[in-house]
């Protein structure tokens, strides 16, 4: 029997992927844009953050489950992500032990990989934080993990309160990580498009003293704050 006949079900290799194309356009818009426009759904819980607050990513998602404190399927998903991928590790938030360092940052690097999402923690983040590749991270300890519990890589994962399937889009920035289905991603970037130049014509319209936003009397009505005709 073949080597990859006898390859575990745990692993899926192939899956389909949002396009190039789609992760370069993605790049151009804030994360705070795209969660707007996709249903101000789809990010991760706050405790996920870059290392540097500089730090971006985009790319599609290699999905992986651990057990908290073991890595084993991590070094399994390095193995076989392609350049582009940001692999997203589903750790239960835990922070008792770091899921990576500066070891398995510089082979992904050296690999291509777009960046790590990790909803756990990481550990040489002085290092990190000051190099070029992006880690998203729920946090650091030096504590090492152990390499010996089987997980799930490329398989729909939940990574903090976020489902996630493998090719879906992924983008992170200084606010934090959006994930968009990759079904939605060409429909999604339209719209963030037309937010981003209405943000833009609005920031401009400040600057020229126009300091009320138009919508804001028509809420409170909504909202029985105002009478209808009384203005603030």
């Amino acid at each position: 029997m073949s080597t990859q006949a006898k390859a575990s079900p745990a692993i899926r290799r192939d899956f389909e992927r949002v396009s190039p194309e789609l992760v370069e356009r993605a790049s151009r818009f804030q994360a705070a844009i795209l969660a707007d426009v996709v249903g101000r759904r789809g990010t991760l819980n706050g405790r996920v953050q870059g290392l540097s607050p500089s730090m971006k990513v985009a790319g599609p998602a290699l999905t992986v489950e651990v057990r908290p404190g073991d890595n084993l399927m991590f070094h399994v998903a390095l193995a076989i992500a392609k350049p582009g991928d940001v692999i997203v590790i589903d750790a239960k938030g835990d922070q008792t032990a770091a899921m990576c360092g500066e070891i398995m940052a510089t082979q992904a690097q050296a690999s291509g990989i777009a960046g790590f999402v990790v909803d756990a923690a990481v550990r040489d983040s002085r290092e990190l934080a000051n190099g070029s590749f992006p880690i998203f991270a729920a946090g650091t300890n030096p504590c090492g993990p152990t390499k010996a519990l089987g997980g799930l890589v490329n398989w729909p994962a939940s990574v903090a309160g976020v489902a996630v399937n493998p090719g879906d889009l992924v983008v992170g920035d200084a606010d934090g990580v959006v994930v968009i289905p990759r079904e939605d991603v060409p429909a999604i970037l339209e719209l963030a498009q037309k937010k981003l130049d209405s943000e833009t014509q609005r920031i401009a319209a400040i600057k020229a003293g126009d300091l009320r936003p138009g919508w804001l009397e028509g809420e409170l009505r909504k909202a029985g704050v105002l009478a209808e005709g009384e203005v603030l």
